[in-house]
């Protein structure tokens, strides 16, 4: 579709800006296709009244031979939304490895005398963005299709069974095995690493629960006060305010938690008695005091005494420089899950902090504790792996508004982790379609199922002139096993869309996924 929003019809290919390299289907499937390579059943999608004024940029490329299959508008720039996170995290993983963890030390200063430390503790935070609360019995990254990020603006979001305090009751009971029993000094966490920030949001090296406190809201009997649990519990923090228990059936709505006080969190309004229990999470603004009275506890719980208050402030004002305090004795060291499965985690629910993390942890490297100068980390390190960056404009790594890419670029960065040795492990970190993350309920009862491999992205906005949601991006794009064999490499975006209510929201979303189902039965 053109830039004017011209409407695609099967039959009025002359409207259509195709590419040269765009080809009819080659493969004998079900379906028909047209010039420019895309399938009727796909058209019929993007023809839609919500996508009049939309404007669809596709590319597909076989990976094996390197044809070109479809073209569309794939050399024009795009908002491709968290697909961006295919970027940032695919640069910390050509820069690292999927093999690569991060360690989270203890250290010490002073000197132990007897089982006493005449000196403080610093936890060092270095980017452990689950920091063992997400971590299964197997060792693999656990999540939820849709996760605690999500819980407050999408309905129905759920907890994984972990508990978001074990690493750092792991890291306690180190200290305390250290030979530890006493802190005469401080409990201070070193968070100088990097500072970014991100949607109004800190981006910090610390990250405890991701940064977020879980209030879980249960139905009681119609008329009772439902319960109210928050997790982790970490001092002061406490929830006020009373949610009502309505009868079954009835219209109800909880409210976002806010807090005015530090410590206390304030939640209201009522729940269906029929209802599921309904999650809602509170954003840390100060996650390095959060961290350090949550290690202060869990010494505690582990034998060891400190003496510092456990609700200051956390203060870094007495540390020395970063490489002094690196230097210092170990008492205790987290590793991370490996890379793989910390972008799994990224991947598959969309976690924007998370992305944006590792554009904090590449400028680190580069020497520079400011997260903007890792967006200039990300193109380096793509373009030495052979990638145009001139088809990509990006301002972070989450995907928020004001990035663009060329339809062609994305497909391109997919031939690129193609071509390497942990290709499977990299497309194992993407959703798929009708089985998991956020494609877990797209195109379910599709043949495609299962066989398609993606990044999706969105975003949504307001229109406030007609009383409706702009669709502003809906896109998809990763690699497919095609009906026939063939493993393409794509790209869907819609950019643009209108829809008078929530439920058009949510059509979008299996609306591209079954633009890729049609291209993946077809070819």
């Amino acid at each position: 579709m053109n830039g004017n929003g011209v409407r695609l019809v099967a039959g009025a290919l002359a409207l259509v800006v195709i590419a040269a390299t765009a080809v009819a289907c080659t493969a004998d499937t079900s379906g028909q296709a047209n010039e420019t390579g895309l399938p009727d059943a796909a058209l019929e999608v993007m023809n839609e009244p919500q996508y009049d004024n939309a404007r669809w940029l596709i590319s597909v490329s076989d990976l094996d031979t390197g044809e070109v299959l479809i073209d569309l508008d794939g050399d024009k720039m795009a908002e491709p939304a968290s697909f961006v996170k295919t970027y940032s995290v695919g640069a910390a993983w050509l820069n690292w490895g999927p093999d690569h963890q991060i360690v989270t030390p203890v250290k010490r200063t002073g000197e132990i005398v007897g089982a006493t430390l005449e000196g403080d503790l610093v936890l060092v935070g270095k980017g452990d963005f689950t920091l063992g609360g997400r971590t299964k019995p197997d060792g693999t990254v656990d999540y939820t299709n849709l996760d605690h990020n999500d819980a407050n603006p999408l309905p129905g979001a759920t907890l994984t069974t972990e508990d978001p305090l074990t690493g750092i009751d792991d890291l306690a009971a180190q200290v305390k095995a250290s030979g530890i029993d006493t802190v005469t000094g401080d409990v201070i966490v070193d968070d100088r690493l990097f500072q970014g920030e991100l949607a109004g949001e800190p981006i910090t090296p610390i990250v405890v629960n991701q940064n977020l406190i879980d209030v879980l809201v249960t139905p009681g009997t119609a008329g009772e006060p439902a319960t109210v649990e928050m997790t982790p519990a970490v001092a002061p923090w406490r929830v006020v305010g009373e949610i009502e228990t309505v009868a079954a059936g009835e219209e109800a709505s909880v409210s976002d938690p806010e807090s005015s006080t530090r410590g206390e969190i304030s939640i209201g309004g009522t729940i269906a008695a029929d209802s599921e229990p309904v999650l809602k999470v509170f954003a840390l603004e100060d996650p390095a005091t959060f961290a350090r009275t949550a290690f202060i506890e869990a010494l505690g719980r582990a034998g060891v005494t400190v003496s510092s208050d456990p609700v200051a402030a956390n203060s870094t004002a007495a540390l020395a420089d970063k490489d002094a305090v690196d230097a210092l004795p170990s008492v205790a060291e987290l590793e991370s899950l490996p890379l793989a499965e910390q972008a799994k985690y990224v991947m598959k629910i969309s976690y924007n902090r998370g992305a944006q993390t590792y554009v904090c942890l590449l400028a680190a490297e580069a020497g520079a504790d400011d997260c903007s100068t890792g967006v200039g980390e990300v193109g380096r390190i793509w373009a030495e792996a052979g990638l145009d960056i001139e088809g990509a404009s990006l301002v972070d790594g989450s995907g928020l508004n004001g990035n663009f890419v060329t339809p062609q670029n994305g497909v391109a960065i997919q031939a690129i982790m193609a071509e390497r040795p942990d290709a499977e492990a990299w497309k194992a970190t993407m959703p798929i379609l009708g089985v998991d993350g956020s494609l877990a309920e797209v195109q379910a009862e599709s043949p495609a199922a299962g066989h398609v491999f993606a990044k999706t992205g969105t975003l949504l906005g307001g229109d406030e002139l007609n009383g409706r949601f702009r669709l502003n991006t809906k896109a998809l794009g990763g690699v497919m096993e095609t009906k026939s064999g063939r493993n393409l490499a794509f790209i869907i975006i819609m950019n643009q869309g209108f829809t008078s209510d929530i439920d058009g929201v949510f059509k979008a979303n299996d609306d591209v996924g079954e633009v890729a189902a049609s291209i993946q039965q077809h070819y």
